[in-house]
């Protein structure tokens, strides 16, 4: 059998999270491939194919941050989870609040699943291998439709 290989597309503004989340994907046994945005409002014209997006690789996951400029997270939660063409497309929150408002917030517009990130760079590493390893490897993700 054939490995799957998916498109990832994290919506994050601390270039140091792209850079770490970017390392353990590339050292993961999963042949995949990552874009990034670094707002919410650049999160919805990629996803919408707008601006300068128009050939963007529709992804098979989103790692998506709470804390973005311009729009924030849950803004582009729920814009995903309300849009036909869009609400088939897992949305992972990978965020460093751990406040319960965000996390009730998140499951009430529909995100997969919460992870409050790890300050420690080990410990990021691991939860990012993690996510690979489930929602790449375990999980039976749903077909791109375009």
């Amino acid at each position: 059998m054939k490995p799957k290989e998916i498109h990832i597309l994290l919506v994050e503004d601390n270039e140091g999270d792209i850079v770490l989340t970017r390392e353990a994907l590339d050292e993961g046994r999963i042949k995949n491939s990552i874009s990034v945005v670094r707002d919410g409002w650049e999160a919805i014209q990629y996803l919408e194919k707008n601006e300068g997006y128009e050939d963007a690789i529709e992804p098979d996951l989103v790692l998506l941050d709470i804390n973005l400029p311009k729009m924030n997270g849950h803004k582009v939660l729920q814009h995903i989870k309300t849009h036909d063409e869009l609400k088939h497309i897992p949305v992972i929150m990978l965020t460093t609040s751990s406040d319960d408002v965000d996390i009730i917030k998140s499951y009430k517009n529909h995100s997969n699943c919460y992870i409050t990130k790890p300050v420690d760079i080990n410990s990021f590493i691991d939860v990012i291998s993690t996510i690979e390893d489930f929602w790449i490897s375990i999980v039976q993700l749903p077909p791109k439709t375009n």
